[in-house]
């Protein structure tokens, strides 16, 4: 049988993952992240764009995704726990419009530890943790 060639290759090594900044993590994440939200509100409702975009930003906006982060948080190994801190703490010269800086610094948190679970190819977890991001959203 033929392997499935991925729709989005990942050809970093995970040492090479580890050694990128919090913040590309983050980057990452908040992409990976936007599209599981969308994805499956498209799945679940029979909404319009507009309702299924305000429905995203319960999910999406940093209140949420810092939230989001504390109550999941006893559900995450020490590893996961580890870089959450490391992009919780990342230098980022960012100034959030419509949250406080410390739901900022959380979301990016929680953006970085997708974006790691993603990039390290450790998909099992990463649907773990959005079905727990799912299940603690706002619906």
């Amino acid at each position: 049988m033929e392997e499935k060639e991925e729709l989005i290759q990942r050809k970093k090594e995970i040492e090479e993952v580890r050694q990128m900044s919090p913040l590309v993590w983050a980057y990452i994440g908040d992409s990976i992240y936007e599209l599981y939200i969308r994805m499956y509100l498209v799945q679940s409702t029979k909404l319009k764009p507009h309702y299924l975009h305000i429905k995203a930003i319960q999910y999406v906006k940093a209140g949420a995704q810092a939230e989001i982060l504390r109550n999941i948080e006893e559900h995450l190994t020490e590893e996961e726990k580890e870089i959450m801190r490391r992009g919780r703490n990342a230098e980022n010269h960012h100034l959030p419009k419509n949250a406080s800086s410390t739901e900022y610094r959380y979301s990016t948190a929680l953006e970085a530890l997708i974006g790691y679970l993603y990039l390290t190819k450790q998909d099992e977890r990463l649907k773990e943790i959005l079905k727990l991001c799912i299940e603690n959203g706002k619906m």
